[in-house]
């Protein structure tokens, strides 16, 4: 098992977690939920081109804890690992391929980060995945292949694709939809880094040309995507709101993703050019 430098008192007020810190699924659980409410997937960096490139525990707390921005899987998935591996958890990063909303064609490239975590005592292992945006799982999930399993928002599984590979799927509206393609063998740091690097920096990258923020706020997912912001309930309900000016945007994500947007340099005008203004 490897060491942390995270300050787990700082990142368990960043989300508010006062709950039991041994390493149990329940403590584990209870920090997923916690993780996914009070940090917000967002790619306000690439957007305005900042690389991430810092994936070390100071880089990651300074910006996701001390200074109370989100970032994107790379960042939430690398820093709950520490934060896990502080608590006596062995948690490994893992690659994925995403997927999700895009047609059949080439395999993607592996540009995704989730975690393989170990709770001490449990023969187990669980996928756990704090950084996949709209459709973040919001509790760990057994790593066993065709087992549907709950969670407070959607239901997920694991199935087998071709070529050995794993398939990640969540039921949205009544039908599977595949996330994303991964192995179970766990990747280098370096991997990370450069998965990262590319994903940021790309030109073609969608982080580098769409606004993307996503967050659970009071128990519906909230999803915001350029000028378009769209709320899922449980129970299949929800909204969808269209923000035409990039001062609405701006105060969606300081009031309801809780991002200090007056830290960004130049913003305010990348916005307005991702709306065409």
């Amino acid at each position: 098992m490897g060491t942390s430098e995270v300050n787990v008192d700082r990142y368990a007020r960043r989300v508010g977690y006062t709950g039991d810190r041994s390493p149990t699924l329940d403590t584990l659980r209870q920090l997923i939920s916690a993780h996914v409410r009070h940090i917000p997937f967002e790619n306000l960096d690439p957007l305005t081109g900042i690389p991430i490139t810092h994936l070390d525990p100071a880089g990651l707390q300074d910006k996701l804890v001390d200074r109370r921005r989100g970032g994107f899987c790379y960042e939430h998935n690398g820093l709950f690992r520490h934060v896990l591996i502080a608590l006596g958890f062995d948690a490994a990063p893992l690659a994925g391929r995403v997927v999700w909303m895009k047609d059949s064609g080439p395999l993607p490239a592996e540009t995704h980060q989730l975690l393989s975590v170990s709770v001490p005592g449990d023969p187990d292992h669980y996928l756990v995945d704090v950084g996949f945006g709209g459709q973040t799982p919001t509790a760990p999930l057994r790593l066993v292949p065709d087992d549907e399993q709950d969670t407070d928002l959607e239901r997920f599984r694991i199935g087998l694709a071709d070529d050995g590979f794993h398939v990640m799927e969540s039921e949205v509206g009544g039908r599977w939809q595949p996330l994303y393609l991964f192995t179970t063998a766990p990747r280098p740091e370096i991997d990370s880094v450069v998965g990262s690097w590319f994903a940021s920096t790309f030109p073609g990258s969608h982080f580098r040309t769409t606004l993307s923020a996503c967050m659970v706020i009071d128990d519906a997912r909230w999803n915001l995507r350029d000028g378009h912001l769209a709320i899922h309930r449980p129970d299949g309900s929800g909204e969808k709101r269209e923000l035409s000016t990039a001062g609405e945007i701006l105060d969606v994500l300081a009031d309801r993703f809780g991002v200090d947007v007056s830290s960004i340099e130049g913003l305010e005008r990348r916005v307005n050019e991702v709306l065409g203004h």
